[in-house]
């Protein structure tokens, strides 16, 4: 079923998939990773195949488009909250839980710890414990050492990731920020860091890099599923287990760890519906299942 979400200032493109043959006994809403904010991507479609044949309703949609960066955490969440209301008319009074991934993970959990009476459960995919600019190293420099790259280029990347932080702080100016850039620019690992070759032309704002999900986790009081891809080279896995371990309000906390898979529930980290882990898929849907049926 295609339809919009009310989010206030802009209807927000959707499509709910329901049970085939039956009517929902609870449903799902799909949160965005920060580079997939297109309902079609294909680890969303994965959840509105997998649910529905299992009597849960999925939601979709598209993220509200920005003309410059992401769209902050706080504005995504409270899209979120439309979403499940319009979940909630479409199909009536059910166990309502959000499925995130990557950056989605960090406005699920913010609407699960804030309105906890509209979120029965959250299943999230490589959630990240730590804040964005933490991550940004991390992922950068794993970048690096799988592309075969040692110290030297990790010691460049941090005086590089510095300066990107710097100027969105505040903390210099922006020629000083690109006078840097400039320095490594021309190197062959430049590409894979994720720093934008001229600041003239880039907004250098980041309004969450600072984020710091622990104290969201630890207002989060509803069953959680948590996936990590044994080598998820983009969110510190162990790192991000120990903020939830330490923190979560929960009393029901999975964490799952996925042989073979890195950020994506994918075998090999393919791109693909093909590839997605059969561990993920009937992991979750037992998960799920089980916390309907209390």
């Amino acid at each position: 079923m295609e339809l919009f979400i009310d989010a206030g200032d802009v209807p927000l493109p959707a499509t709910l998939d329901v049970p085939p043959d039956r009517p929902a006994r609870g449903a799902v809403v799909v949160l965005h990773g920060s580079g997939m904010p297109q309902r079609s991507y294909f680890l969303y479609e994965h959840v509105a195949r997998a649910f529905p044949a299992a009597g849960v309703a999925v939601l979709r949609f598209d993220r509200r488009p920005r003309e410059q960066g992401d769209v902050p955490y706080a504005v995504q969440a409270d899209d979120g909250v439309a979403a499940i209301a319009e979940v909630r008319r479409r199909i009536g009074d059910v166990p309502v839980g959000l499925w995130g991934w990557s950056q989605g993970t960090w406005p699920a959990s913010a609407v699960a710890a804030r309105r906890p009476e509209l979120v029965s459960f959250l299943v999230l995919v490589a959630s990240s414990g730590v804040s964005p600019a933490v991550q940004m190293r991390y992922g950068t420099a794993q970048q690096l050492l799988l592309h075969g790259y040692g110290s030297a280029e990790l010691a460049d990347l941090t005086h590089l990731r510095e300066a990107l932080e710097s100027v969105v702080r505040g903390h210099i100016d922006r020629e000083t920020a690109q006078a840097v850039i400039d320095r490594y620019a021309d190197r062959p690992w430049f590409p894979l860091v994720y720093v934008p070759r001229d600041l003239h032309s880039h907004p250098g704002t980041w309004d969450d890099m600072d984020y710091d999900p622990e104290p969201v986790i630890a207002q989060v009081r509803c069953p959680t599923l948590l996936f990590y891809g044994e080598a998820d080279e983009w969110t510190p896995a162990e790192d991000s287990i120990a903020v939830w371990r330490r923190a979560a309000a929960t009393s029901d906390l999975t964490i799952h760890r996925l042989a073979g898979c890195t950020h994506l529930p994918t075998v090999g980290g393919a791109d693909a519906l093909k590839a997605i882990s059969s561990d993920y898929s009937s992991t979750m849907l037992a998960w799920v299942q089980e916390r309907i049926n209390r």
